[in-house]
């Protein structure tokens, strides 16, 4: 018998019926109810008896008969005390059981079977096979959810090898809690799908589809593929905009309704647009001020761009004011040529193709001062100073500027020959001979002068013949 029947037997003997001849007399239970005992004399009473069974019968298993019976009567007494006391064990002991497993949750107590045997032992063994059976059922139940709550949505309650068999409700139970892993497994496996797609792999529009749901799963998908929808509308109304960025059409803005973070991603681009199209126009403005209509000067006016957009702004302000300054002093430059002032020269700092224009016209000046000073020179020294046989001397000068000093030098060479071959004809005839005659080669008015010259000499020639002849007939012949 168990230590819990054992006190409870320690327990009872308090409760034992005095014995007595007269009739039953009520007695106090422990719990403040009273219970029957009989005072008996040697024998026991037979009502006594079946009072006592009766409280048995109404689950009274602090009643006890009295000891002291000899014979028959107290071994009767006896085993009747021993069954209420293990029977009133048994109770308390099951009492003790529903407050530890139904109430405070310990599973593992079981009944202590001690030295129960047959009916009692089976009663025993039931109870806790029935306890194992529930406490094995929710254990699996827990299993399955606990794995559930960690995200594992692969395992499930055993139906079909279960030993033994789930039969009504746990089976109902089983297939319950299967159902709901089963529909979290397609809802997840959906979820997943739609976000791994819209997500991930950028494949917009995907959509979950999770038919005969209700209840939150309803809400939880709903939400989800208007999340998605949401998404997949703004994405691609931000890609509209920015694919008409790409392409030069800053015409375009976004329009959608959005919240939150988007909408500060919304507003952030549309300004962008609104900046690129004031940028645009400005540089455009420039550009075609400086560029096409010759206007220099002008400046582009970008307000509240920061950045790169700054820079850039500023970047074009400073090539169109580097421009102007540089055509400016390319222009100033030309004007002086043109005036025919060669003492000015390019100063404006420039790199690149315009230094190379800049050391151009500068080396163009140098050599337009250096022709116009040696033309000037040679034709002071032929034209004024009668300095024949000056050439100029420009080294450097190449195509027309190389061809007008040849010429000039062949203009100065071809008077020089000219007028030292008339010079030659005049002396001879001063010096009294007329054989000589101007044989250069000579053109325009310096030809008809040849031709007078020589036309000259062949007179005088005739005259002196002339003359020769008479003063000969004359004076010498006397041939008058």
């Amino acid at each position: 018998m168990s230590a819990t029947t054992s006190a409870s037997k320690a327990k009872a003997k308090k409760k034992t019926a005095k014995k007595s001849s007269a009739k039953a007399k009520p007695a106090k239970r422990s719990d403040g109810q009273d219970t029957r005992a009989v005072e008996i004399a040697d024998t026991l009473d037979r009502r006594m008896l079946l009072a006592a069974l009766r409280s048995m019968r109404r689950g009274e298993f602090d009643v006890r008969l009295p000891e002291g019976f000899t014979g028959l009567d107290g071994q009767i007494a006896e085993v009747f005390n021993d069954v209420m006391a293990q029977a009133g064990g048994l109770a308390e002991e099951v009492g003790e059981m529903r407050e530890v497993v139904g109430l405070e949750g310990r599973t593992k107590r079981r009944l202590k079977k001690g030295s129960a045997k047959g009916g009692w032992a089976t009663y025993v063994n039931g109870v806790n096979d029935m306890l194992d059976d529930v406490t094995s059922h929710s254990e699996e139940v827990a299993r399955v959810v606990k794995a559930v709550g960690m995200g594992d949505l692969t395992d499930r309650i055993e139906i079909d090898t279960a030993e033994p068999p789930l039969r009504g409700d746990f089976l109902r139970h089983a297939k319950t809690v299967n159902g709901m892993v089963d529909r979290l497994n397609d809802i997840s496996g959906e979820l997943t799908r739609v976000a791994l797609e819209v997500g991930v792999e950028g494949k917009l529009g995907a959509q979950a589809s999770l038919p005969g749901i209700s209840g939150t799963w309803k809400d939880l998908t709903d939400s989800v593929n208007s999340m998605a929808s949401n998404l997949t509308a703004q994405v691609r109304e931000i890609a509209r905009v920015t694919t008409a960025v790409a392409n030069g059409d800053l015409t375009q803005s976004i329009n959608i309704e959005v919240r939150g973070e988007i909408l500060e991603l919304k507003n952030t681009i549309n300004t962008m647009v609104d900046q690129l199209g004031s940028f645009a126009a400005e540089v455009t403005r420039v550009a075609r001020e400086v560029g096409t209509e010759g206007r220099l000067g002008g400046q582009a006016r970008v307000h509240g761009v920061s950045g790169v957009w700054r820079e850039l702004t500023e970047n074009v302000n400073s090539m169109a004011n580097n421009l102007t300054l540089q055509v400016r002093n390319i222009a100033e430059v030309a004007t002086a040529i043109a005036d025919g002032d060669l003492s000015k020269k390019i100063t404006v700092e420039a790199q690149g193709e315009i230094a190379e224009l800049k050391q151009t016209i500068n080396t163009m000046v140098d050599q337009l001062g250096s022709f116009a000073d040696e033309v000037t020179r040679v034709a002071r020294e032929v034209g004024t100073d009668g300095v024949l046989g000056g050439q100029a001397e420009v080294s450097g000068v190449r195509g027309r500027w190389r061809e007008l000093t040849e010429n000039v030098n062949s203009m100065a060479n071809n008077l020089t020959l000219q007028v030292r071959n008339i010079a030659e004809v005049v002396t001879a005839i001063a010096d009294g001979d007329l054989s000589k005659k101007i044989t250069v080669d000579a053109r325009g008015e310096i030809l008809t002068l040849k031709s007078t010259i020589n036309s000259t000499v062949d007179k005088l020639n005739r005259f002196s013949a002339e003359v020769t002849r008479v003063a000969r007939l004359v004076g010498t012949e006397g041939t008058l």
